[in-house]
């Protein structure tokens, strides 16, 4: 069932073909929530309100975007109103310096290549939230530079900015804990384009 009939099947008062949407968008929204709140219950709390948001306005979709998208920027706006109400903003700065300064240290003794996929994902979420996030649409959910800008509502050159400060944060703290066989697998991680 593709979205267009997906939509008309839940105005129509299917509440299985809302199961259906839920279960074909929550590991998006979950992605995109994930990146910005970090404790399990505020991330499960949030979703569901993402969801209830989704079925409320689902009526107000006007397919300009993809649903893909406009559930994302639904998700994005709803884990950011979520910081800045309950974390009172101290996690929505972009250039939270407490944040860079907290990039963990890592000995090289201790590094396996199996704990690489770990690492790489430990040293994105101490990033700041706007680099994190634009990492994560970007290379993890590969959406392109004009659906990230419908998403968060950033220009395209603050979402460019972003995404190069945080594969150059990313670079430096990696350079010092992965070999030439181990890049590879960094690359396909964070999806290099």
């Amino acid at each position: 069932m593709n979205d267009v009939e997906l939509i008309a099947q839940i105005l129509n008062g299917n509440m299985n073909a809302f199961t259906f949407l839920v279960n074909r968008y929550q590991k998006l929204v979950i992605h995109i929530t994930g990146r910005l709140i970090q404790r399990q219950e505020e991330l499960e709390a949030v979703c569901q309100e993402v969801f209830l948001k989704v079925y409320q306005n689902l009526g107000k979709y006007r397919n300009e975007c993809k649903l893909s998208t406009w559930i994302a920027t639904i998700a994005y706006n709803t884990s950011i109103n979520y910081l800045r109400k309950f974390k009172k903003g101290n996690e929505v700065n972009p250039d939270d310096s407490v944040a860079l300064r907290n990039l963990t240290d890592y000995q090289s003794d201790d590094f396996e290549k199996a704990d690489l996929h770990r690492y790489i994902r430990e040293q994105i979420e101490y990033l700041p939230v706007h680099y994190r996030t634009v990492l994560t649409l970007f290379h993890l959910e590969e959406f392109s530079y004009q659906e990230i800008e419908q998403i968060t509502g950033m220009p395209e050159g603050t979402i460019k900015s972003y995404l190069f400060r945080a594969k150059a944060l990313l670079k430096e703290k990696l350079k010092f804990v992965i070999d030439e066989n181990s890049l590879m697998l960094a690359k396909e991680i964070t999806h290099e384009r």
